[in-house]
């Protein structure tokens, strides 16, 4: 039988190796950038990359778009590490398997944790290409990080998710969006495990649960951050109407293209958004 590492012993491998390739870069803030948002990544200065194949333990992202590689240098700065894409449960991913980049990065000296993604709107005043800061979440995948015995480890497996997404990084992010003039809206998102789309019955339910946005990302990263004390902010890009809102279903013979083609067209002012709130942290 192969030897069974602990959780904490996989963290540990992952964060050393990592480590010893960023030298003496020493990021304190995270970033997770969803799909079509991991060109951002071309703006950070003197940046080392390193592709999750080439971590311990870690796994490689296969969804369109998401290039599978930390990319660390200075973003707004700040020494940032970011992840040109993410890990799903619906490649196949158990939710620590999700989580385990968020502990990585913890472990590493990373105290914030700025996640985005691509989502569709529930909310009917949002559009296509309209921001939206997540207020708070529904985890709706079925799926907890911190299920089992290894979690309890690294940090107490009870933990408070009153404020998940950090009010005072809130504020700033909303500061930043008026004053450079972009649409952000605040609102509540909901996670699924997909890959198959909702049905307009689950849209309306979500809607009545009070819901804005529905992906298939973040509350398992969210919920790994918290776990060990890492102060969030997400951010969604709003990609597509959700099914049945206002009669339109995200479904079509390429819904990446369409995602990315909205990614596109909205690159300059979520540059601008995510880099304006790097320089107002206080990490």
């Amino acid at each position: 039988m192969g030897e069974r590492f602990t959780l904490s012993e996989k963290i540990d491998a992952a964060s050393e190796a990592i480590a010893r390739l960023l030298g003496d870069r020493k990021p304190t803030i995270g970033l997770i950038l969803g799909s079509g948002l991991g060109p951002l990544a071309d703006q950070i200065e003197d940046a080392v990359t390193i592709p999750f194949g080439e971590v311990p333990f870690m796994k490689c992202s296969t969804a369109t778009s998401h290039v599978g590689q930390f990319v660390c240098g200075t973003l707004g700065g700040k020494c940032v590490l970011a992840m040109q894409g993410r890990l799903h449960g619906y490649e196949g991913n158990t939710a620590q398997e999700v989580a385990f980049p968020v502990w990585v990065m913890a472990k590493l000296g990373v105290k914030v944790l700025v996640t985005t993604n691509a989502a569709g709107a529930i909310n009917e005043t949002y559009r296509p290409g309209d921001f939206c800061l997540m207020r708070d979440h529904i985890n709706f995948t079925g799926r907890n990080p911190i299920v089992g015995l290894d979690p309890n480890d690294i940090a107490p497996r009870f933990f408070s998710m009153y404020d998940a997404y950090d009010p005072r990084l809130r504020t700033v992010a909303l500061d930043v969006a008026r004053e450079a003039g972009i649409t952000l809206y605040e609102g509540v998102y909901l996670g699924l495990l997909g890959p198959s789309f909702e049905t307009p019955a689950e849209i309306r339910a979500f809607d009545r649960w009070g819901a804005d946005t529905v992906a298939m990302s973040v509350c398992e990263e969210v919920i790994a951050a918290r776990h060990v004390g890492m102060r969030v902010l997400g951010i969604s890009l709003v990609s597509n109407m959700a099914c049945g809102v206002g009669d339109m279903p995200p479904e079509s013979d390429d819904v990446d293209g369409e995602v990315l083609d909205t990614a596109a067209r909205a690159a300059a002012d979520f540059c601008m958004l995510i880099i304006g709130c790097i320089e107002r942290m206080d990490a």
